[in-house]
């Protein structure tokens, strides 16, 4: 008979028992999100948009380092700015909220539409069209290229099946939109953006990628070229973490940007569009959260360290929070990733219990636990978020200071190796034939949930519309053609037909 008691975790259902629903217990008790009264979107409650803000103030210095301007564009566009690239509306007409009526008149007690628009407006699902229009106004020669354009805003896709920051009706996002006077310095313009989100997703949110390039029935509608950054999750599923669109002259005609170049002609711009979202958070749970709640990796965490006074009796209050008071001097003076460090001291009235697990919850990387006996011997307990719960490290108020930076550091670094390691453990390259690509993304029991499958990078003969044939029953997509892979003649995974590039295969979000 086993004896042993099942290990309590913060989190029900595990991450091994009901992966899907763990991440929504997780958003709710990490205290990031929750589902707003209109269907489909959500409300990001401070800790969530505390991290959402760190996303934004990283990239938008990236952004303007490298030349880029920040401005805004109106929230509804013409349908008629639309239908001028039809293939770009294609891709978006299922998801467009329109607006159709200008007021409301009670009726009966109620509020109904009237006034009916000329021209309905769409709600933004994205802003080539209507930046296209400006773009036409604004260059005019070739001395007015390249235009390095960037904004924040809120876009709009009607999701029928949502899920907190992974698909959202409205969702925050920065877009980049970008002419040039030629392919070649478009396309640099591709992968300076794809540089820039790169650096941010590893080095800041401590998620590794890959990089490459969508094949044409997953590109952006209306691109020439779009280049992905995909990230693999816990449950080994790929999530498309930022593109940039290499969009060619097709805008530029529809929109009618062009220019005269330097010999004189008139000549169409080549332009460029690039963005990531809020579904970067939903990432960052599902790669770093564990079962006992959320794991925020301190370089983009709203407070990388918190303190909790831990007052067993009223009449000591006043000398532990002083003694917290003296903590937070040393705090103010300690910088993390060139910034001061980011610090809060958690005075509510409640038990310290609850206030610790509040916090193992919301993944702050560092607490520290203040009580009687550490004024005694002016010292601190502390434990990090990488470790156990239970787990504490006893420091001197001497050397508080000097170590914080090389833990949080170590808790950045360890996030990251760590998922590394998965990405590299469920990668498999040794895959040769249809029945075992078959088997690697089919769960062993398909009525319950199961963690299975991964990445397979194997040869591609580029035969979509026949691969597809193959992929939809498995519900796999080809995420991206990697860069940097070397050409090579072989069969392909799936149809055994001569092959020379290899793909990412994998099921996504």
């Amino acid at each position: 008979m086993n004896t042993t008691k099942p290990i309590q975790t913060a989190i029900t259902p595990t991450r091994e028992q009901d992966y899907p629903e763990w991440y929504q217990q997780v958003v709710k008790a990490a205290d990031f999100a929750e589902n707003s009264p209109v269907r489909g979107c959500m409300v990001i409650k401070p800790w969530g948009y505390g991290v959402w803000e760190n996303i934004q103030a990283i990239l938008d210095k990236k952004i303007k380092d490298t030349g880029h301007e920040n401005a805004y564009f109106p929230l509804f566009i013409p349908l008629s700015f639309l239908e001028k690239e039809a293939k770009h509306v294609q891709g978006f007409a299922k998801e467009c909220a329109v607006v159709t009526h200008h007021r409301l008149e009670e009726r009966n007690g109620k509020l109904v539409p009237a006034g009916e628009l000329e021209e309905p407006l769409i709600v933004r699902p994205t802003s080539e069209a209507i930046i296209g229009e400006m773009f036409s106004k604004w260059v005019k020669s070739y001395r007015d290229l390249p235009l390095l354009i960037n904004q924040w805003a809120n876009v709009v896709r009607w999701e029928m099946r949502t899920r907190l920051f992974l698909r959202t009706a409205e969702f925050l996002w920065q877009e980049g939109h970008t002419a040039h006077v030629d392919e070649e310095d478009a396309m640099k313009e591709v992968n300076v953006a794809v540089g820039m989100y790169k650096s941010l997703i590893e080095d800041y949110l401590a998620i590794p990628v890959i990089v490459g390039e969508k094949p044409p029935s997953e590109r952006f509608p209306g691109a020439v070229v779009t280049k992905c950054l995909e990230a693999m999750m816990q449950d080994r599923k790929a999530l498309q973490a930022g593109t940039s669109h290499y969009l060619g002259q097709n805008f530029a005609k529809s929109q009618e940007i062009k220019f005269l170049n330097n010999c004189g002609e008139q000549v169409y711009a080549h332009t460029t569009s690039w963005g990531v979202s809020t579904r970067l958070v939903g990432g960052l749970i599902m790669t770093h959260g564990d079962d006992d709640g959320m794991r925020v990796p301190p370089k983009v965490a709203p407070k990388q360290l918190v303190i909790i006074p831990v007052i067993p009796k009223q009449e000591l209050e006043e000398q532990v929070l002083a003694y917290s008071k003296e903590v937070t001097s040393l705090l103010s003076k300690v910088s993390y990733a060139d910034q001061p460090l980011r610090y809060h001291v958690d005075k509510r009235d409640l038990k310290g219990g609850d206030k610790t697990w509040q916090w193992v919850k919301k993944g702050v990387p560092i607490r520290i636990e203040i009580g009687p006996r550490d004024i005694e011997g002016r010292q601190v307990m502390l434990c990090r978020r990488d470790r156990g719960v239970k787990e504490k490290i006893q420091l001197s108020l001497d050397s508080l200071a000097e170590l914080l930076p090389g833990m949080l550091e170590e808790i950045q670094n360890g996030l990251f190796q760590e998922a590394k390691n998965r990405l590299d453990t469920y990668t498999v390259t040794n895959i040769n034939c249809l029945e075992d690509f078959q088997n690697f993304f089919t769960a062993k029991n398909p009525n319950k949930p199961e963690i299975h499958g991964g990445f397979v990078r194997g040869l591609w003969c580029e035969d979509e519309e026949e691969t597809a044939k193959i992929l939809d029953p498995l519900k796999v997509t080809i995420r991206c053609i990697p860069d940097g892979q070397e050409e090579r003649i072989g069969k392909c995974i799936l149809t055994g037909r001569p092959a020379k590039i290899e793909a990412i295969f994998a099921k996504a979000y």
